[in-house]
């Protein structure tokens, strides 16, 4: 179980370190597969819980980048404020 529990890790990991248009496409593969119903059962739970997983990424990755655009939008003249970085964790 160890050697599972580490190559959890590893998943996590990348996955937590993956630009938004690679996260994307795999979950979009991911829905694919799923959908032909073509996945033995076993792989289609292990192919499910990774797409959770890029499904989260991809949901904090637009958040963050929901909250930039607010940022500069939403100054209290209504005027542009700039690009400082926010962070919304």
């Amino acid at each position: 179980m160890a050697q599972n529990e580490s190559k959890e890790n590893k998943d996590t990991r990348e996955i937590e370190q993956m630009p938004f248009e690679r996260a994307i496409a795999e979950l979009e593969s991911i829905v694919k597969r799923l959908e032909e119903s073509q996945v033995p059962l076993e792989e289609s739970v292990t192919i499910y819980e990774r797409g959770e997983a890029l499904k989260r990424r991809c949901e904090a990755l637009l958040r963050q980048a929901e909250a930039r655009v607010e940022k500069i939008t939403l100054d209290a003249k209504g005027n542009p404020t700039g690009t400082e970085p926010l962070d919304v964790e």
